[in-house]
Parts: C-alpha cells; sequence; structure tokens
C-alpha cells in the first residue's frame, strides 16, 4: 500500500526514517530515564555540568554535534576503532550511525521532559513506602515510574519527533548514502540540488510535516493527561 502513492526513494527515505528515529530513541531511553531522576532528586559537585553536558546538543551547532560524532567514533576515531577491532561493528557512514546522531540530537528533550516529570512525584510517596519495608528499586518500579509514565512517553515522542528532524549531525556523521543514511530531511536536501527537484522537495516537506504533527500531538496528549493526574491528585 505504502508503494502506491509514495515513489520507491520516498519510501525508502522514510522507511530509514521511522528506523533510525525508533532505535535512536530506544538506546537513549535508559540513559534517559536515569540522567533524568539523577537531575531531579539528586544534588551533588558537578550537577550543573552534567545539565549542561546533557542540553549541549540543544546549543551547539548540528554540524559540530556530528564532527564531534565523527571523532568519536569514525573508523580512526577512540571509540570507533575499539568497536570496529573488538566489537566487529562500524558506526560511521551507515544507519547505524544515523541512529546515533539521532539519539544524541534528542537525548536534552527526552531527559527534559522526563526529569519535569520525576519532579511532580511526591516524595512522601515513596517514604512511606520505605517505611513499609519496600526497597528502592521496588519504589522505583512500583510506585515511582508508573506515576512519570505520562511525561516518560511524552518525553520519548519529543525524542523521537527531533530525531525525525535531524539533519546536520547526521550528514556530518554518516554522509549522505541513499538507502543507507539518507533520511527525510537528507533527501529533502538532496532533491533540492537536482534540476526540477521542487515536486519530490514538497512531497518530502509534506511527509515531515505528518510525521512531526503526528509525534508532537501525541506527546502533547500524553503532556495533558499528566496535568490531569497531578490536578486529580491534588
Amino acid at each position: 500500500m505504502t508503494d502506491a502513492w509514495l515513489t520507491p526513494g520516498e519510501a525508502q527515505a522514510l522507511w530509514l526514517s521511522l528506523k533510525t528515529g525508533i532505535v535512536g530513541t530506544a538506546i537513549s531511553l535508559p540513559p534517559g530515564i536515569a540522567i533524568a531522576w539523577v537531575l531531579a532528586r539528586k544534588n551533588f559537585a558537578g550537577k550543573l555540568a552534567l545539565d549542561g553536558l546533557v542540553h549541549m546538543p540543544l546549543v551547539l551547532p548540528p554540524v559540530v554535534t556530528g564532527y564531534l560524532l565523527l571523532l568519536l567514533f569514525g573508523h580512526n576515531g577512540a571509540l570507533g576503532h575499539f568497536f570496529e577491532t573488538y566489537l566487529g561493528f562500524t558506526l560511521a557512514f551507515n544507519w547505524k550511525g544515523a541512529a546515533l546522531a539521532s539519539a544524541v540530537m534528542g537525548f536534552p528533550l527526552l531527559v527534559r521532559a522526563i526529569r519535569l516529570a520525576f519532579e511532580t512525584v511526591d516524595p512522601k510517596l515513596e517514604a512511606a513506602a520505605r517505611t513499609l519495608g519496600a526497597g528502592p528499586m521496588d519504589i522505583f518500579t512500583s510506585i515511582t515510574l508508573p506515576l512519570v509514565t505520562p511525561g516518560l512517553i511524552a518525553g520519548t515522542l519529543l525524542g523521537f519527533a527531533r530525531a525525525l528532524g535531524e539533519f546536520g549531525a547526521t550528514i556530518t556523521f554518516v554522509a549522505n548514502i541513499p538507502g543507507e543514511t539518507q533520511t527525510l530531511p537528507i533527501a529533502l536536501y538532496s532533491a533540492l540540488q537536482v534540476p526540477d527537484g521542487e515536486i519530490h522537495a514538497l512531497r518530502f516537506v509534506g511527509l515531515s510535516i505528518l510525521l512531526a504533527i503526528g509525534a508532537l500531538a501525541a506527546s502533547e496528549y500524553f503532556a495533558q493527561a499528566q496535568q490531569r493526574r497531578i490536578r486529580g491528585a491534588s
């Protein structure tokens, strides 16, 4: 059904955007939850530095972030050489690298939304469970995590929406390879570089807008659900 209204190139770019966005969001979710909890609940030396590091991709030019990824995870980078030599896989210039770039660029939005959700949880509920003999992990999984679920989902969708629109870091880190790293934004850029490519460019714009609206609408729905829960509990 997809091929009936999309050209093979458009379907390929759409699928690659969805794949890299989903994988990138999935790999950033566990560390995102952990860092959001630390930033929301702990006071320690270096907290400001950690917060700044998390939000760095929001303020750095995406091309800078992509170049840093290339230095770290490229074939000659410290981590890239290790992965290639000892684990047998590479990240530069393939879709896995595009997923990593998407994860890095969406990480700040994901962490911020989940952190705000953690900050709305009343610590007295966790303290009451502690007095009843519940351990830290039991408290987190049975009380804290269910209470922050709407914020967690909203943060995940925000990170995914940001991943779908990623361009600068991706093209710098993994280049523009059709079928391998050419996501929707990069395909749009490519369409604008050829004569009479405006029609294809407009179609890529339409696809990108539809995906972004869907993700943002879902994120807003869960954010409002969290606000209703907070008002109901107060």
